[in-house]
């Protein structure tokens, strides 16, 4: 049987200088967690790949987006643009009715599930 897989999207908080996104490669639970071979930008490349391969697996396939407010739409997923702005999905199944075409902002989701 097919298993839903929640895909949170992820929104890191400013760190105390405004600049950082709260992670301190220096700091000892950075160490224990990742080691020190791992640098920050190794880990960065590591998340953004695996997110990448998540999008690449979710394409064509029917997804469940979970909005702010309660609300869940379901889709077939396109597409995700370079930007992080929009998901471009088709056949958007809302409340009001069938959508054949529409952008999702990311602002707006606050998880999506698809079957593999």
């Amino acid at each position: 049987a097919a298993m839903l897989v929640p895909v949170g999207v992820l929104r890191l908080p400013r760190g105390p200088e405004g600049s950082s996104r709260g992670f301190n490669p220096a700091s000892p639970r950075f160490q224990a967690l990742l080691g020190e071979q791992m640098t920050a930008q190794g880990v960065q490349a590591n998340l953004r790949q695996r997110y990448l391969r998540a999008l690449g697996a979710a394409r064509g396939h029917p997804t469940r987006f979970y909005l702010r407010a309660g609300v869940q739409v379901d889709a077939v997923f396109g597409a995700a643009d370079v930007d992080a702005v929009a998901f471009q999905v088709d056949a958007l199944r809302t409340p009001l009715g069938v959508q054949a075409a529409a952008l999702l902002r990311y602002t707006d989701v606050l998880a999506y599930t698809f079957l593999l």
